[in-house]
């Protein structure tokens, strides 16, 4: 698959078979992640590669976070059976002292997003599926995962084989709407 069918195709992925994802896959999408950029280089971003069933079924239960899916109608995340079913899930951590701040701005979410797209983009072009979790309890991820206190979580991602065949994706905005030209507007 070259990279623009990639792109084009790729689909949050939230229900998978019952089917061992193959070591050598999950070693090419980590090696992926391995390559992205990042601020000076720094590779701020740090993995828990988790494959125990009773450990992605606590991930799941921390990925419903009430005070977020309650008020838009939610009574689980989406990705929840996800994160239980996958036979991987991929836990992408940073630490921010390893990324840069400019103006007060931290870029280790930058980093971290870079290699996030690494990773569901090698997911894809391998024939597996996933979907990024952003919305889970912070503290208890942690904890279960035993993840230092100054390093931060910021995506879940169950990895697998998808259950059913991907659907075509939404409509995207045309680039008229998106881009300008020499100035805003």
């Amino acid at each position: 698959m070259d990279l623009f069918e990639a792109i084009r195709t790729r689909r949050s992925i939230r229900r998978f078979q019952e089917r061992d994802v193959e070591e050598e896959k999950l070693q090419q999408i980590l090696e992926s992640v391995r390559w992205a950029p990042s601020w000076a280089n720094l590779q701020c971003w740090r993995f828990v590669v988790v494959r125990n069933r009773e450990t992605r079924q606590r991930l799941s239960d921390l990925s419903y976070v009430e005070s977020f899916f309650a008020p838009l109608g939610y009574k689980a995340n989406p990705a929840k059976k996800g994160i239980a079913e996958a036979p991987v899930v991929v836990v992408l951590c940073a630490d921010p002292k390893q990324s840069g701040n400019l103006w007060d701005q931290p870029y280790y979410m930058t980093d971290a997003g870079i290699a996030a797209q690494n990773l569901m983009l090698t997911t894809h072009a391998l024939g597996l599926g996933t979907v990024f979790v952003g919305v889970f309890d912070e503290e208890k991820v942690k904890s279960l995962l035993n993840i230092p206190a100054e390093i931060r979580v910021v995506g879940i991602f169950p990895i697998g084989y998808p259950l059913s065949e991907k659907k075509e994706g939404p409509d995207r905005k045309p680039l008229s709407e998106l881009v300008f030209n020499e100035q805003w507007g």
